[in-house]
């Protein structure tokens, strides 16, 4: 059986072929690519039995692979690969497509390759596809992306507390006490959250999550206090806003 692997890492590229090369004899790594597009190449060039397709790639996600591929074209199998353990898992146990996590586990990839041999039709791998990737847009449309030095995090909306501005950096709180450096402006989320009711720029420094709002003290220039304690100024320009946001939300 012959395998294409498409990411967009060499380094994970590498590792996957080593390690189907040593412990799975079935299979052999005809092509590698570094992004959907030349994926999608080798795969009609060279037919394959399965692919190796990483998710999270510059330009097209692998699940856009579908858009390649007429329903009777598809002859191949797909282990989709992942970093993002919490924020893909329950999408695919939901949709019975199967995955590997990153970093990859030999008895796991063994595990896949087996499962990929005994899957059914083109047309029933179309249809798992596309659920999954319905399930994976609904799972994200509760979920912030937040670019960190060793990468991206994934995380809900309703477990940041509020945004803070550092220079071209943001210092984002969380429930659980942590803060995390982002390496992208306060401007960056401002426009990202743009559309969602539950955060408020209320100050050229802070967005704030709504539902964390302790209490709101008027006293020399109003300000809010939030779940951790944190007082944050409104701007005057931002006080009748606010009240407003306030309104439409809570009462």
């Amino acid at each position: 059986m012959q395998a294409i692997i498409i990411d967009d890492e060499k380094r994970a590229r590498h590792l996957m072929t080593t390690l189907i090369r040593d412990h799975i004899n079935e299979l052999h790594v005809v092509a590698e690519a570094s992004n959907l597009k030349d994926g999608v190449t080798a795969i009609k060039e060279l037919k394959p039995d399965i692919v190796f397709l990483d998710i999270e790639m510059p330009g097209e996600t692998g699940l856009e692979i579908m858009n390649y591929f007429k329903d009777d074209e598809i002859a191949f199998q797909i282990i989709f690969v992942t970093a993002y353990n919490q924020y893909a898992v329950d999408a695919f146990r939901m949709n019975a497509i199967d995955y590997l996590l990153k970093p990859i586990d030999v008895d796991e990839l063994k595990s896949a390759f087996a499962k990929a041999k005994q899957q059914q039709s083109s047309q029933q791998i179309s249809e798992q596809i596309e659920r999954l990737r319905q399930s994976v847009q609904q799972l994200s449309m509760d979920k912030i992306v937040m670019e960190i030095p060793r990468g991206y995090l994934f995380t809900s909306h309703n477990d940041i507390i509020y945004l803070e501005a550092d220079g071209m950096y943001t210092n984002v709180y969380m429930i659980n006490g942590k803060r995390n450096v982002i390496c992208k402006p306060l401007k960056h989320f401002v426009e990202q959250l743009e559309g969602n009711k539950l955060f408020f720029k209320c100050h050229r420094s802070y967005m704030i999550n709504l539902k964390h709002i302790s209490e709101l003290v008027k006293h020399d220039g109003d300000y809010i206090v939030m779940d951790d304690k944190k007082q944050i100024p409104i701007s005057r320009s931002k006080r009748d806003q606010f009240l407003t946001a306030i309104q439409e939300t809570f009462l």
